[in-house]
């Protein structure tokens, strides 16, 4: 009787496999790659509102007249968004002297690191051979494969 073969470990065969040095690159390409997505200014932040759409609010007044408006929290937030970096910078001119942002430390964790399914971000005990991500189960393995495995070629 004849070994059983993975399907998952033939298949690697056909498929180019990444040395660690081209999966940290990739890798760190796809974390600038979100960083630039991650902030940008509203697109919508210079648009003005034509004057013939109807104010809902004043005919839901009370009082009759015109009220003026305030502004939120939240708006004031969205306009003046700073990006880490800057909240960094202005906490070192704030409070230069330590502690600080920059001078925090942490000893590094007695604990060995804990792998992650790259697909759902539950605990993951297996790893895709050609580009080295984790996932933790088949469904996952399935989506990886179809979305994200070398997909993005460094």
């Amino acid at each position: 009787m004849a070994a059983r073969e993975s399907g998952r470990i033939k298949d690697a065969y056909q498929k180019r496999v990444l040395d660690e040095a081209t999966r940290k690159r990739r890798q760190k390409k796809a974390l600038e790659a979100l960083e630039q997505d991650n902030f940008h200014d509203d697109p919508h932040a210079d648009l003005v509102m034509s004057k013939k759409v109807p104010k809902f609010q004043e005919t839901l007044d009370n009082r009759g007249g015109r009220r003026k408006k305030t502004r939120s929290a939240e708006y004031y937030k969205q306009r003046f968004r700073k990006t880490f970096a800057q909240l960094v910078e202005e906490d070192l001119n704030i409070n230069p002297n330590p502690p600080n942002y920059a001078s925090a430390q942490a000893l590094p964790s007695k604990f060995p690191e804990r792998q992650f399914c790259a697909v759902c971000g539950f605990p993951s005990n297996y790893t895709c051979i050609p580009c080295g991500a984790r996932y933790c189960s088949m469904k996952c393995l399935g989506t990886h494969l179809d979305t994200r495995c070398l997909k993005w070629t460094a």
